[in-house]
């Protein structure tokens, strides 16, 4: 067998590993090979990175894991989340009975979760400053649409509040519009590396002037294996309102998340928005909100106005004195839409009419008055294409935000068995086109535990989503927003044709 040949088998071969499958076609009659449409095959690995929680010595963390039943999976796989800090190596001096050194080894942790099936949340906690950040794995049939969430309440302090996480998968890129380094923000960008090499990562600052100077932020190394927070305000050389961090791994990938916490407006967890695009959607604002804040940047060198309106339940509207928004290149801009919801749920969309220039966007929502009000955000994010997942809901407390903002179209919902007990429920609902619904989600019947949302759009147009978790303590109204991207629990498997003039080589 040739190297030509081993090529070709051992191409095949990855691209199976990789994607599920991977299917050689055998050619016609005629001799010519013939094009068939790709399949959507289950993803086989999932990879899943959560931030240290909290430096609060009374945080209480909960964390959630669930993967919703996907068919076409076999009965094999399994899935683990583990403490970054805690897997060891073994590499020492230490001399085997033959007078030569042993063989490194790793010795892996105790599983901080470690579910046993999927459609069927499992849960775990931890509490004080000292949790780890966390790396996890699954395989086979627990790996279409893996959701971690991790939930947090602090009652005191600084980002005192309700503080909620996906846990993400890792990158290359990240942007985080909303970032802050006034002297009341404590904001920090916490990269978490999962594999067995160092990654070096470059982070970037923009302002409202363009880029901020600084060589602090530039080659940080994240060691394998770990997690690495950095105080944004020791990457600039002033305090600025309003930021957009940009991080970008030049060798590895990490996971990526902004802990935004403020003295007295509490805080929460700032996910990356969706990639730079000519229109955003940005779903899932409070009814109640008091305060809704809009940061936008664009990396290109054009200015944009982007179009603004609200997706309330009756259809688009153009918010009073807030039609359009300026954003000059390569600089943050932040407008105060104030009492944007005026008591009903929303969704802003941001389009482009003149120009097409990518654009990254994300909301400071605040809830409550005076010295009982509490923050969290929400990024630009992409739609269900098929299939979301929000974990850790609860019989009360639990809002489940979705828009159509194009055209109409029918979801259906599914409520997971609980954590400890219950049925799996599903109820099917129609989105009207402009419009946003919150909806009180469906229960399990005979919940016990916590349990999760699993959206899947059936027909018609693009449909966003974001749940959000309440719990208010001492009159405070903490919350957190998840926004509901497409898991992506599917990959696209092109059928290869065989082509024995491959294997001719010399």
């Amino acid at each position: 067998m040739n190297r030509t040949t081993l090529s070709l088998i051992a191409g095949v071969t990855a691209l199976a590993a990789v994607t599920g499958f991977a299917a050689l076609d055998t050619p016609d009659a005629a001799g010519a090979g013939s094009a068939t449409a790709a399949a959507r095959l289950p993803v086989e690995r999932t990879t899943l990175v959560c931030p240290a929680p909290s430096n609060s010595d009374i945080a209480d963390t909960s964390y959630t894991s669930f993967t919703p039943v996907t068919q076409g999976t076999d009965g094999d796989g399994k899935a683990q989340l583990q403490s970054a800090d805690e897997e060891s190596a073994t590499t020492g001096d230490d001399k085997g009975k033959d007078g030569g050194k042993k063989d490194d080894k790793k010795k892996a942790a105790k599983p901080v979760l470690e579910p046993k099936e999927p459609g069927k949340p499992v849960t775990g906690d931890t509490s004080g400053a000292d949790a780890p950040a966390l790396i996890g794995t699954a395989e086979g049939r627990f790996a279409p649409g893996w959701t971690m969430q991790q939930t947090t309440e602090v009652a005191a302090g600084t980002g005192r509040g309700l503080l909620g996480v996906d846990c993400t998968a890792p990158d290359t890129e990240f942007w985080f519009p909303g970032a802050s380094t006034t002297a009341e923000r404590s904001d920090y960008v916490h990269l978490t590396n999962p594999d067995d090499s160092a990654a070096v990562v470059d982070i970037e600052l923009y302002g409202k002037d363009g880029a901020v100077k600084s060589a602090v932020g530039e080659g940080i190394t994240v060691a394998p294996h770990s997690s690495e927070p950095v105080l944004l305000s020791t990457l600039a050389d002033a305090p600025q309102e309003d930021l957009t961090v940009h991080v970008s791994v030049r060798s590895g990938r990490v996971g990526a998340a902004v802990q935004a916490l403020d003295d007295k407006l509490g805080g929460d967890w700032l996910a990356a928005a969706a990639d730079p695009a000519d229109s955003l959607v940005l779903p899932g604002i409070p009814k109640d909100a008091t305060s809704v804040r809009l940061i936008a940047f664009t990396p290109a060198d054009a200015d944009t106005d982007l179009k603004v309106r609200l997706a309330s339940p009756s259809g688009l509207i153009t918010p009073a004195g807030h039609d359009t928004v300026h954003v000059k290149g390569g600089m943050t801009t932040a407008v105060d839409l104030g009492d944007l919801t005026r008591g009903e749920a929303g969704s802003l969309v941001l389009t482009q009419s003149s120009t097409s220039v990518p654009v990254v966007a994300a909301l400071r929502v605040t809830r409550g008055k005076g010295d009982q009000q509490e923050t969290a955000f929400i990024p630009a994010t992409g739609p269900v294409a098929a299939r979301a997942t929000s974990a850790d809901n609860s019989k009360k407390g639990s809002t489940l935000s979705l828009t159509a903002p194009t055209a109409t179209a029918q979801v259906k919902v599914t409520a997971s068995a609980g954590s400890e007990g219950g049925t799996a429920v599903t109820k099917t609902y129609t989105i009207k086109a402009g419009t946003t619904q919150d909806i009180a989600p469906p229960v399990p019947s005979g919940l016990k535990g916590t349990y999760a949302l699993t959206v899947e759009r059936l027909s018609g147009g693009p449909v966003y989503g974001a749940r959000t978790l309440t719990a208010t303590e001492d009159g405070i109204p903490g919350f957190t927003v998840q926004t509901l991207p497409d898991d992506r629990g599917t990959v696209s498997v092109p059928h290869a044709d065989e082509d024995v003039s491959v294997l001719q080589g010399s």
